[in-house]
């Protein structure tokens, strides 16, 4: 009996190791860790979807966040309305995204904490960088498969011609993985993309010299290189990143003053204020007379007066000590590759969003030259219809039915049931020698072009500069300081 009890215990612990292992691989994959490829997690990558589905571009009007929160909840992510709802405000916040992929209307927070308005109250469409993720979706460029309710298909993965992963970071928390890696400068990652098509033998320090650290939505400066060495060679480093504080004196009254202007990343501008004035109370810090606020629409703006005769560094140096006025950000470079959590160092993210892109070129080429072909075949049997223009005529009006016409094309010209189709439904102004000309010059741009897309298949060097064509357009188009 102890024995058979022992055995049943062991199952219940394989089964429960089992499930668990189901649900962190659920958690890892599902939900918490982004892709590689386009850099999104799920929830993201629905949302981005479901507006674009919902024909919310940049250019048409905004829509009330809670339709699109209820369509992306309906249709593609089956959890609570706040997580989606929360995912879509911070895609907004320029001060949490480096490159926003939402464009909000309404009050969507703020640095100081404050929560956005609820979803009744705000609107939101796509950002333009946020439809670059989404551009030939509907070239077979992605793999589907079928939503939570198999009602419809959602992406695998989008296309994602900007590499969201690195330009706009990502974090998150999974069972026993988190990943936290940082906003980079648009121009900078696309540059040195460019360079690793031409050059796929360069090494983290080469790229280094384009790329020198990562670029924060809200500035500030990175204190020191070795953290940033460590974590594009290794995928972890330890960053300290400080506020920018300039240091005022007037020369009337003899007092300084220190400005503070650009805050480190994920700072509450609220929570550190009070910081300051409690330890101004505790009397731990001593020589500030006044703490203001004088932040607004053109940008933050932190005064902090000093005591008269007050050594205005060695209490920058204190607050950078005791405040949020220095942080430490941790990067942990981990996402999903081939839907397995890896620690990446910089080139490996980079080559693997090459290689992306590289697989949507293809498959797009592929897509447009077997519309093409379907086109010429189209245009070959109208072609033939309008050499026999007469004999046609009369086959068509001698037939008792339009299945009879078809039938008596397709054996007597032989034609294809499709170019028989074309034929009946051609209409009596393509007779005229104008609409002649004109199929003819398209029969010959359409042959033009199916050339032109099997070299493109067949050449990699081709397929290569058209990548790095499309990110000189994303740079051009975006880039900023």
């Amino acid at each position: 009996m102890p024995d058979e009890a022992r055995l049943t215990q062991i199952a219940l612990e394989d089964e429960m190791r089992l499930s668990y292992m189901d649900y962190a691989m659920s958690v890892i994959v599902g939900r918490a860790l982004p892709d590689v490829r386009d850099g999104l997690k799920p929830v993201h990558r629905r949302i981005l979807y479901g507006m674009n589905e919902m024909g919310l571009a940049a250019n048409r009007p905004y829509r009330k966040s809670a339709k699109i929160v209820g369509e992306i909840m309906g249709n593609f992510h089956p959890h609570g309305d706040s997580a989606i709802y929360d995912t879509l405000v911070r895609m907004a916040q320029p001060f949490n995204m480096r490159y926003t992929l939402v464009d909000g209307q309404g009050n969507f927070g703020s640095v100081d904490g404050d929560p956005p308005a609820a979803m009744r109250y705000t609107e939101a469409r796509l950002t333009k960088i946020a439809q670059e993720m989404l551009v030939d979706i509907d070239k077979e460029t992605v793999d589907f498969r079928p939503t939570y309710d198999e009602s419809s298909v959602e992406p695998l993965v989008l296309p994602a011609k900007i590499p969201s992963l690195l330009i706009n970071g990502a974090g998150g928390i999974a069972v026993g993985y988190a990943t936290n890696i940082p906003p980079h400068n648009l121009g900078e990652i696309t540059t040195a993309l460019i360079e690793l098509i031409d050059r796929p033998d360069m090494s983290i320090a080469d790229l280094m010299e384009i790329i020198p650290g990562p670029d924060f939505p809200t500035a500030g400066f990175i204190y020191g290189t070795q953290g940033i060495r460590d974590a594009y060679h290794t995928g972890r480093g330890l960053l300290m990143v400080r506020a920018k504080a300039d240091i005022e004196t007037d020369e009337k009254t003899d007092r300084s003053r220190i400005i503070v202007t650009e805050l480190p990343y994920q700072v509450n501008k609220a929570r550190l204020l009070e910081k300051i004035a409690e330890l101004i109370h505790d009397k731990r810090i001593e020589g500030i007379s006044d703490l203001r606020d004088e932040s607004d629409r053109d940008g933050l703006r932190v005064v902090i007066e000093l005591k008269k005769n007050e050594t205005p560094i060695v209490l920058l140096n204190q607050l950078f000590k005791h405040t949020q006025m220095q942080t430490t950000f941790g990067v942990i470079m981990l996402a999903l590759v081939n839907n397995r959590p890896e620690v990446l160092n910089l080139k490996q993210i980079l080559a693997a969003f090459i290689e992306h892109r590289r697989e949507v070129v293809i498959r797009r080429t592929a897509f447009d030259l077997r519309k093409a072909e379907e086109r010429a075949h189209i245009l070959e049997g109208l072609t033939i219809a309008l050499s026999n223009l007469d004999a046609i005529i009369a086959l068509i009006r001698e037939a008792s039915a339009p299945d009879v016409a078809r039938h008596g094309l397709m054996e007597q010209f032989a034609l294809s049931e499709l170019q028989a189709n074309a034929i009946l439904d051609m209409r009596l102004q393509r007779l005229t020698q104008l609409e002649q000309n004109k199929l003819a010059t398209e029969y010959q741009e359409v042959k033009a072009k199916i050339l032109e897309l099997k070299a493109i298949l067949d050449s990699d060097p081709r397929v290569r500069q058209i990548i790095k064509d499309e990110l000189q357009e994303i740079r051009e188009a975006y880039t900023d300081e």
